[in-house]
């Protein structure tokens, strides 16, 4: 049985709806789904690569490049349509996985080139946490420390729907001009809401984690692989950027 994620991208009812899919005997595996995660991975930080080289090899350090900016909205916008597309029709994840990856990699090159052309350093610091958080946990997972239960579902569950409600709400309100202090701000009220959502969006990865194993059980159609990694990717993306906008509160107090 497949059990519920706060990702939307590994919602149950994607999951179900595969195994009237399912054709023949090649089946999704959890080596095909690491091996496929990992592509991901490099595709993104190739995307990520070449924003990054647009910004810092810019001769005029005190301007924005008008083509980084070009990108960034191309990476962001095509890779929010791309990712929809994917979550409505699983089956064409094996070619769109990887265009999201690509195009996400040009979105979190220049924002990240952005935060490290004002906070030198802070870019390596959030992708190490990022993936020491990975590692962390995957090995709590593997280790039964922490246990996928109802209860804990349900909990990242609705943790993750507040979360998703106070940014919507921030966004309205900054269409009326009004500041969102729990967003922004570097006080410490702002560091500690900063410091929760990390941890849910952590908590979410031993979801992911969870569900591609149910998968994999399960038995799925073999482009759910590709499914799946990109699943994982959104995850590990939103991750990171909540660590890098965290450590940029904490710098900004120094």
């Amino acid at each position: 049985m497949i059990a519920r994620t706060s990702n939307p991208a590994f919602s149950k009812r994607i999951f179900e709806k595969t195994f009237t899919d399912v054709t023949d005997d090649t089946v999704m595996t959890l080596k095909g789904t690491v091996n496929k995660s990992f592509l991901m991975l490099l595709l993104v930080i190739l995307g990520a690569t070449y924003t990054w080289r647009i910004f810092f090899q810019n001769p005029d350090p005190e301007s924005i490049p008008p083509s980084l900016v070009t990108y960034m909205m191309i990476g962001g916008i095509g890779g929010f349509v791309i990712s929809l597309a994917i979550m409505f029709r699983p089956v064409w994840s094996p070619w769109a996985a990887p265009v999201y990856a690509v195009l996400e990699g040009l979105f979190l090159g220049a924002i990240s080139a952005f935060f490290e052309f004002k906070m030198p350093g802070i870019v390596i610091q959030a992708a190490s946490l990022t993936f020491l958080t990975l590692l962390a946990m995957l090995s709590l997972y593997r280790s039964g420390i922490i246990k996928v239960t109802e209860k804990f579902r349900m909990g990242v569950f609705a943790a993750t729907g507040g979360i998703a409600l106070m940014y919507f709400a921030g966004f309205i309100l900054s269409l009326f001009g009004i500041n969102f202090p729990l967003m922004h701000s570097g006080g410490t009220l702002g560091i500690v809401v900063g410091v929760v959502i990390c941890g849910v969006a952590a908590l979410n990865l031993v979801l992911d984690f969870d569900l591609i194993e149910n998968g994999a059980k399960s038995s799925l159609p073999k482009y759910m692989e590709w499914y799946s990694a990109f699943a994982l990717m959104v995850t590990l993306v939103w991750l990171y950027l909540e660590i890098l906008r965290l450590l940029s509160r904490i710098n900004s107090r120094n």
